[in-house]
């Protein structure tokens, strides 16, 4: 099993055995590699939860977390099964899965001021060379999943011979100084801005009574109604497992997780949206609804995006990567993420072609659903590898 330079096992706990404050001091403002988000990550099951991280020759550190594929795996961590959706070959299955659990964005993590470059090449040697406690396996890989094209870039020229696999566009809606007005005003189309004014109306008509809470004051109605959207769409599973999760991160969480509840008549919440507070960005984590009690007001657009966008002091809302089409056209910056095997040689390596071409079309999927999503994916971001 592989081992630190103070030999400390990479899975010894979520931070591979450095302090939350040694960790936080590389992860910075990137909230889905903080201490707080991977040891509540690590609270799921689904393998063990680890930190490679590496000393560099200027003294600084790099980091990145890290989690054990065997027989078992979490249901995000199964890069075959993601793999497969897109049409490709995937590494044999067992192994390391760069990246976390929950929030879909990875990073390579360094000291301020640090070489990417150098830093992804000694982090790419420690990742090669550690051996997760799981079962052996006859082969095995180290796959990162969610990258930036950044990290990515990095990562290629420390030697991965690898073509990044597009899976995602990642969506961040910029807050102006001016707040909400302004915000309005920065969507630039006529249509865009009558929209959303009409959303904010038809919700503040519909009498909701809106108050916002900790997660863990709220968790129980959050995940009633997290089970109802789920069902919704057929992917509810066992309700305990919701409660349980739900009360687990709201009592790690503190007042850094809130939820935004709507009710109405003094009963039970119909809606809600479940989000974490990182200095001026606000990272939207879920909503749920008990849609035969809502009135039609458009109660997720308002939840989701139109009141987190009016508290004070937010300058970004982290919106994830699911549709796309309807965030850019509130605003949203997509930002391309992209799975890359790490591993010495690759099934992927004989596909380079496919991969570039599943990468384009994939694209071009995205620019076909409208012109707002056409002018996000333009950026040099997305032409890289496409």
């Amino acid at each position: 099993m592989g081992q630190h330079d103070d030999g400390t096992d990479y899975f010894s706990d979520p931070l591979g055995g450095l302090t939350d404050k040694q960790w936080d001091e590389m992860a910075g403002n990137r909230f889905y590699s903080s201490a707080f988000w991977l040891r509540l990550c690590a609270l799921e099951g689904g393998g063990a939860s680890g930190g490679v991280h590496v000393t560099l020759p200027d003294g600084g550190r790099a980091a990145v977390p890290v989690i054990a594929v065997g027989a078992d795996p979490h249901p995000n961590c199964r890069w075959a099964t993601i793999l497969a959706a897109h049409g490709l070959p995937s590494p044999p299955e067992h192994g390391i899965y760069v990246g976390q659990r929950r929030g879909y964005l990875a990073n390579l993590l360094t000291s301020p001021g640090t070489d990417a470059g150098s830093a992804a090449g000694r982090i790419l040697e420690a990742v090669r060379s550690a051996l997760p406690p799981v079962p052996p396996a006859t082969e095995s890989a180290q796959v990162a999943v969610h990258l930036t094209t950044p990290d990515v870039i990095a990562f290629r020229e420390a030697g991965v011979t690898a073509e990044p696999v597009l899976l995602a566009a990642d969506a961040w809606i910029g807050i102006p100084p001016g707040g909400w007005d302004e915000w309005l005003e920065s969507l630039g189309s006529r249509h865009r801005i009558r929209r959303v004014r009409s959303e904010v109306r038809k919700f503040e008509q519909a009498g909701y009574r809106v108050t916002r809470r900790t997660l863990a004051e709220a968790w129980a109605d959050v995940a009633r109604l997290a089970i109802h959207t789920e069902r919704r769409y057929g992917r509810a599973g066992d309700p305990s497992i919701y409660y349980d999760g739900f009360r687990s991160q709201g009592e790690l969480a503190g007042s850094r997780a809130e939820v935004l509840l709507c009710a109405y008549d003094d009963g039970p919440p119909v809606g809600c949206c479940l989000y974490y507070r990182d200095g001026d960005t606000i990272y939207l984590r879920a909503v749920g609804f008990d849609y035969e009690r809502l009135r039609g007001a458009a109660e997720y657009f308002n939840l989701a995006y139109h009141l987190p966008a009016q508290l004070p002091g937010v300058r970004w809302l982290h919106a994830g990567i699911a549709t796309p089409d309807g965030k850019a056209l509130r605003g949203a910056e997509l930002r391309p993420l992209w799975l890359l095997d790490l591993s010495s040689t690759s099934v992927l390596d004989d596909h380079r072609d496919e991969i570039r071409a599943h990468n384009a079309a994939l694209r071009a999927d995205l620019a076909e659903r409208s012109p707002a999503v056409a002018a996000a994916v333009g950026s040099a971001e997305w032409e890289r590898f496409c």
